[in-house]
């Protein structure tokens, strides 16, 4: 799943806020410098400056400058992960990713203009986009291992990549890679079909309309 952090997102202490805040600063300031400069011309300090903080403290939060354009976000990304195994047991696999993900996507209606500006960057960019595909595929089986964890009634935590992670990858069956990324996809199109007019109707009914019709099996609509 790939998301642009909120700078609203709820949970954890005010050190964490703060730290969530601060990345996503860094996060908008790239995107929109690169929209209307090019990426080429886009450097770490520039994007610094945007956000208001130190290089220093650009590289407390990304390694390297391309990072700051993808716009995976690990904190989000953990959290989808721990809701996920910490759902109720009587909870069907997608609905609980569902939730999950809708939780982070809350506030989604003041992330439209970013994310259209996100989308504009990477296609003018084609190793960002790339490189996106990349981070997000690796996102899409972190969630693949915590679904394959709750299946099997595993321990209610997502490690780091440890050997462990490593061979639960390996091992991953094809129910919870599947489920990861026909969720990865349903927010991408639920995205991208709100986006096409945002005022029509509100992105959550979109998104829930979304995952209702995998919940259904993908019936064809009424002709």
């Amino acid at each position: 799943m790939q998301v642009m952090p909120e700078k609203g997102a709820a949970g954890g202490g005010l050190r964490e806020q703060k730290k969530r805040a601060t990345r996503a600063a860094l996060a908008e300031a790239a995107v929109r410098l690169a929209a209307e400069h090019g990426v080429e011309n886009v450097t770490v300090e520039a994007i610094s400056a945007a956000a208001g903080v130190s290089v220093r403290t650009f590289f407390n939060y990304f390694d390297a400058r391309d990072d700051a354009f993808v716009v995976i976000d690990t904190d989000i990304s953990a959290r989808v992960r721990s809701t996920v195994l910490h759902a109720p047991a009587e909870v069907p696999p997608l609905d609980a990713v569902r939730d999950a993900i809708a939780a982070e996507l809350a506030e989604a209606e003041q992330q439209h203009e970013l994310w259209q500006l996100h989308a504009e960057v990477l296609r003018a960019a084609p190793h960002l986009l790339v490189r996106s595909l990349g981070a997000h595929l690796a996102d899409e089986t972190g969630l693949a291992v915590a679904i394959a964890r709750r299946l099997r009634g595993g321990p209610a935590d997502v490690p780091g990549t440890t050997a462990t992670d490593e061979d639960a990858r390996r091992s991953l069956d094809l129910y919870p890679r599947l489920l990861a990324a026909v969720a990865g996809t349903a927010v991408r199109v639920a995205v991208e079909h709100w986006s096409a007019d945002p005022a029509e109707r509100q992105f959550a009914d979109v998104f829930q309309e979304t995952f209702a019709s995998l919940a259904a099996g993908l019936p064809a609509p009424p002709g």
